[in-house]
């Protein structure tokens, strides 16, 4: 057993996992996790809301829409902002302005309002696949979305705000060690980048990766998770504050087709206060299918590792976020997607509701799916 393979177990072994399993999907049915780390302040309850579709090629404005990355609520329109993860391939990458027929009765539909061109520095769209939009949040400045980069074309991920036209405002500073390089040494992996981006109560912004960078060790395996970072960014100034490690679980499940490939990551990440954060692993095998689980971490008594270059190689004491699973989509009846997009909203009756999105990767195997929950019980401060 490596040295590498060894700290990548410790951090996976840290984090307190509570599982509530339930198995009705009927509108109404509720789940709760009354006590994650053992704190019940922190105790979260939803009632499911339904399921609703748009199939794989479905066109908007002679543009195909799909690729649903990430999702936020505007609560000045009522509506949802929605990022697509089209690399300025089968249009300009872009956002959309989504309208969600939720009520306490149930999800009813999804519609889009209107598209948006996200533009670059220059004010010009996005030339092909030299952006990977894969995240959005509503700032206090401006539309805040990140790109994932592209680690074999060495394009670094970023963070950028736009104005509410999709025009380039400012970038956050990228951090030393993410960067992709030639050699792999350290950086960011190719499509295990910039993948999750929240937005606190107070303003501060969190960033997260979908699995390790080089320099920090493995990606998740069938019997070892991998040490993803979040960092912490002032909102206001764009400079990094910290960086905490997020230990992705192993991968839940083998792939079923003979050779077939898996994997799992954290796709999303939504801010509750300013330490408290739901994320999304999202866990692919070929044969089976996706499975998706809503975490809930507590950065409160986490390790800042900025100053830490690799964690692989580190012999520092480190704390993880805690994580607690709040919610497992397969175990209670469902047959999710490629989950990639979650926000806290408000329904039409002014129901409080999380929303998931999925990401159809424009392939008509797959479809955008929306799940909609009613929040019965939040975390409190």
């Amino acid at each position: 057993m490596t040295k590498r393979f060894l700290a990548a177990a410790a951090f996976v072994f840290l984090s307190s996992t509570v599982t509530v399993t339930v198995s009705a999907t009927d509108i109404g049915a509720t789940f709760e996790t009354a006590c994650p780390f053992g704190g019940c302040a922190a105790g979260i309850s939803l009632s499911y809301l339904g399921e609703f579709v748009i199939p794989t090629g479905h066109m908007e404005n002679g543009v195909e829409f799909g690729g649903i990355s990430g999702l936020d609520f505007d609560a000045a329109t009522g509506h949802y902002l929605a990022i697509s993860d089209d690399r300025s391939e089968r249009g300009p990458a872009r956002f959309y302005e989504l309208n969600v027929d939720v009520d306490a009765s149930g999800l009813k539909g999804v519609s889009v309002v209107k598209q948006v061109t996200l533009k670059d520095k220059n004010g010009e769209p996005f030339t092909a696949r030299t952006v990977d939009p894969e995240s959005i949040r509503l700032g206090k400045d401006g539309i805040y979305w990140g790109s994932e980069g592209d680690g074999k074309a060495l394009l670094p991920p970023f963070v950028r705000v736009a104005a509410p036209d999709g025009s380039f405002i400012r970038e956050f500073k990228l951090p030393e060690g993410f960067a992709p390089t030639a050699d792999k040494s350290t950086g960011i992996r190719d499509n295990l980048a910039f993948e999750d981006l929240a937005v606190t109560p107070s303003g501060d912004v969190f960033v997260g990766i979908e699995a390790a960078l080089y320099q920090d060790g493995p990606n998740p395996s069938l019997t070892s998770g991998s040490l993803s970072r979040i960092v912490r960014y002032d909102g206001a100034t764009g400079e990094p504050k910290a960086e905490y490690v997020y230990p992705v679980s192993p991968i839940p499940q083998a792939a079923t087709k003979a050779d077939g490939g898996n994997d799992n990551g954290m796709s999303e990440m939504l801010a509750l206060d300013d330490h408290r954060l739901l994320a999304v692993e999202r866990s692919y095998a070929q044969g089976f299918g996706n499975s998706i689980k809503i975490m809930m971490m507590d950065l409160a008594d986490a390790t800042d590792v900025s100053a830490i270059a690799s964690l692989a190689k580190n012999d520092q004491r480190v704390v993880p976020a805690r994580k607690s699973q709040v919610l497992d989509l397969r175990a209670i009846g469902l047959v999710p997607d490629n989950i990639e997009a979650m926000s806290l909203g408000k329904a039409k009756d002014g129901t409080d509701v999380l929303i998931l999105g999925s990401d159809n990767n424009f392939s008509a195997s797959q479809k955008t799916q929306f799940y909609a929950f009613k929040i019965l019980r939040r975390p409190q401060q």
